[in-house]
């Protein structure tokens, strides 16, 4: 099977997740400031999901490039990181409603944890279908941004008990790891030509 039907597929499903995001903004009925202010919960909810969906958006894509052929495996592997993705405007809807409060908070990173999981479950599918010299094998070795960040996601849930300030600096600081360009896949790739 051609991969770009499985990354139009995917790009369509992330565009989705987030439109839905952005729909769960309702416009203030009030035209003050103190209005906007009252939605700010839910703006940096929104910011945050959105820094993570583009970030699962760009490593998706980035992943993909190094697929040479579509099996079955992948595919499901696939459409089970898109099913964790597609829960994280319910997440951040529910932490924004609710000022970040620990069990949304919980939830939220178990979201993220389970997206986390799902997304190296397909990097690990991709590279048993192409072997372990192939372009993604060889790109993120031992991958340990992607452990690190399961890891950081753990942590963070077990602690939104205690400390939901520390999960959510968690959270981010997951985000901002990711945020910083990862040359790994472009790099195999352009050494190999």
């Amino acid at each position: 099977m051609n991969k770009n039907r499985l990354e139009a597929f995917s790009d369509g499903v992330l565009a989705i997740i987030i439109t839905i995001m952005v729909l769960e903004f309702k416009v203030p009925t009030d035209t003050t400031f103190e209005a906007v202010i009252l939605l700010s919960h839910k703006f940096l909810s929104y910011i945050l999901s959105f820094i993570y969906v583009g970030i699962y958006w760009n490593n998706h894509h980035h992943m993909l490039h190094t697929v040479k052929s579509v099996n079955g495996r992948i595919l499901w592997a696939n459409l089970h990181l898109l099913f964790w993705l597609s829960l994280i405007p319910f997440a951040t809807a529910w932490i924004g409603e609710h000022h970040f409060a620990s069990f949304p908070m919980m939830l939220y990173g178990i979201v993220l944890l389970m997206n986390g999981i799902a997304f190296n479950i397909l990097q690990y599918v991709i590279i048993q279908s192409h072997g372990k010299n192939s372009d993604l094998a060889k790109a993120v070795g031992k991958d340990f941004k992607g452990k690190l960040s399961v890891i950081l996601y753990i942590i963070a849930v077990i602690f939104t008990k205690f400390y939901v300030e520390i999960s959510g600096a968690i959270y981010i600081l997951v985000a901002l790891l990711w945020l910083i360009p990862d040359k790994r896949i472009e790099r195999t790739i352009n050494n190999k030509d």
